[in-house]
């Protein structure tokens, strides 16, 4: 077995759970004792927070940089940056090791390529949504066959954006689950169903409290479920979700400038 090695502490809730699911599959898998081989760099979640907030991408970049490098040293043989939003500079932490990064998106995506899923709505905070770094993923490396159709991702009306922020934020982020907002992501779900979407990604680690997978007849993906049972495949057979080998990244200094500096961002 694999060791892998985990960011996390962004915030510590997502991180117990990539913990969780991790070590339920290889149990599942092997039975008995089992548990998954792992290295935690959990980080101090303030520090990284004021970065984001200030816009210092480059900065925050060079944070998880650091504890990609010490967790390779650590003897981890692949990453996993267990947060959405911190996806948004996985380039800096590709670059920074010679080990691979399990990317959230590209786990995500091969969910939605195995179920057929050519429309996917997307549903988490509007830094998320008003941002391309989940699924648009490019290619792995030089294709063979008949390249593969992309997939088109709906977002709900901007209007909705800032009910979103405020159901993540100020409530399930603080443990606050209301029936209210449940009916609210249903709604939106249906909105997304009548765009045309065929599934629905869950874009931020705390819908996951509000929806269940028989809520709507299309299947739900949740983002951060799909990658932690795609961590636990990569330890058990070593198959990264699409061929992806940590190669170095065209550019590594900052992301595109449309990001807004006023924007609040997704941490889970």
């Amino acid at each position: 077995m694999k060791c892998l090695g985990l960011i996390g502490g962004i915030g510590w809730e997502s991180t117990a759970l990539y913990y969780r699911l991790i070590n339920e599959s290889v149990r599942s898998r092997f039975g008995s004792l089992y548990s998954a081989r792992l290295l935690i760099n959990s980080l101090e979640f303030q520090a990284l927070d004021s970065l984001v907030k200030e816009n210092r991408w480059n900065d925050a970049g060079a944070v998880l940089a650091d504890a990609a490098r010490t967790l390779e040293k650590a003897g981890a043989d692949g990453i996993v940056i267990c947060s959405n939003l911190m996806h948004y500079v996985a380039e800096h932490v590709e670059a920074a090791v010679d080990i691979p990064l399990l990317h959230l998106g590209d786990a995500v995506l091969k969910e939605l390529r195995a179920a057929r899923v050519s429309h996917v709505g997307l549903l988490g905070t509007r830094f998320t949504l008003e941002h391309d770094f989940l699924l648009q993923r490019p290619p792995a490396g030089p294709q063979s066959g008949r390249p593969r159709k992309p997939i088109n991702v709906l977002l709900p009306h901007e209007g909705d954006f800032a009910e979103l922020d405020q159901i993540i934020y100020g409530e399930v982020c603080r443990g606050i689950v209301r029936e209210s907002s449940r009916e609210t992501l249903l709604r939106l779900g249906r909105q997304l169903r009548a765009q045309g979407a065929q599934g629905i990604v869950l874009g931020s680690s705390e819908l996951g409290l509000l929806l269940k997978p028989d809520d709507f007849a299309e299947p739900i993906f949740d983002s951060t479920e799909v990658h932690a049972l795609a961590a636990a495949k990569w330890l058990i057979d070593g198959k990264l979700p699409m061929g992806r080998a940590g190669a170095m990244p065209a550019e590594t200094g900052s992301r595109p400038s449309k990001r807004s500096a006023t924007s609040r961002p997704d941490h889970g």
